[in-house]
């Protein structure tokens, strides 16, 4: 039931029913519900500003989860980063150094930037720019691991190439000559054995007797083999390529035959006295572009420091050579 106001008139000297205006009524409702909107957005500014919706404090949540994966995230990068610049270095200054191979540029291993800049840039970049930086930084390490692969397949083939290139290196004697006993004479002006003038001697001959085998002194394919009139008498030339190629004279017999493929240590003939010479022995030549060098340098296959100098001593010594 509604309350009925009453108040004291003092000109009437008697209490009377209290009325109020329409006017004042509409008054009191606008002032209550502008004071209501005032002290709504007022509560509603000092949550938001320091308490927060539940939305921000779930966004917040994850903001700061975000950043605290990126920050491990970046030092996986930097740990990446190290380790692949590691490889490079690796392969630049160690492996391509042992096969005399030229070193990768970093412009193809797709490094845009060096590693320093690179991880300034991830910090100092924007919330908005974390997806695309991250996948940049994927994107050019991805580049280098695979330029990194394909530079070790190189590096494989160049050991495999080495190898290759040993097997195909003349590498031992040509004849067994473990008491080293049997080199008459050695490579340079040697005084010849028919016209006892001083002639250029462009091999080695090992003194031996006929029929001991010769063997070849580095894998190859044989390109001479017979008596073609030149003083070697029988005699084989083998091309073992890489510029390489050697040659056996004055044989018994000859054992091998043109376009033949043979491995070192293989036996290819017999030591004889055929040709211009003066006694059974191999005449043997070591040619490297076209040019004859001394074979003395290619027998580090099958003899120690000590015989080594103990052969160069004996082959250094002027004396007559037998062809």
């Amino acid at each position: 039931m509604k309350k009925i106001k009453y108040y004291y008139n003092t000109n009437t000297l008697r209490y009377e029913k209290l009325e109020t205006p329409l006017r004042v009524k509409i008054l009191r409702i606008f002032g209550f519900l502008a004071a209501s909107l005032v002290t709504a957005a007022i509560i509603s500014f000092v949550a938001f500003q320091f308490i927060g919706s539940p939305r921000e404090r779930l966004l917040a949540q994850q903001n700061k989860a975000m950043k605290d994966d990126f920050k491990d995230f970046q030092k996986d990068l930097q740990s990446i980063e190290q380790q692949m610049k590691e490889l490079e270095t690796r392969d630049n200054e160690i492996y391509r150094t042992i096969f005399e191979a030229n070193p990768i540029p970093d412009s193809a291993r797709a490094k845009a930037i060096e590693e320093k800049q690179e991880i300034e840039k991830i910090n100092n970049i924007e919330d908005n720019q974390l997806v695309s930086s991250i996948a940049t930084t994927l994107s050019n390490i991805k580049n280098r691991i695979a330029a990194q692969k394909k530079s070790y397949i190189e590096v494989t083939d160049l050991v495999k190439d080495k190898e290759k290139l040993l097997a195909h290196t003349p590498a031992i004697q040509p004849v067994n000559n473990k008491d080293l006993k049997r080199v008459a004479s050695g490579f340079g002006y040697r005084i010849d054995p028919v016209y006892k003038t001083t002639k250029f001697h462009a091999g080695l001959d090992f003194s031996a007797p006929q029929g001991t085998p010769i063997y070849a002194t580095a894998d190859g394919t044989v390109t001479t083999a017979g008596n073609t009139g030149n003083g070697y008498g029988n005699h084989v030339v083998i091309n073992h390529g890489y510029g390489y190629e050697t040659l056996y004279g004055h044989m018994v017999r000859v054992k091998v035959r043109n376009g033949e493929s043979v491995k070192r240590g293989e036996v290819i003939g017999w030591v004889g006295s055929t040709g211009k010479s003066t006694g059974p022995h191999c005449h043997y030549e070591v040619h490297k572009n076209g040019q004859k060098i001394n074979p003395i340098y290619f027998f580090f296959n099958d003899l120690s420091p000590e015989q080594y100098d103990l052969l160069l001593k004996k082959a250094a010594a002027s004396n007559q050579s037998l062809d």
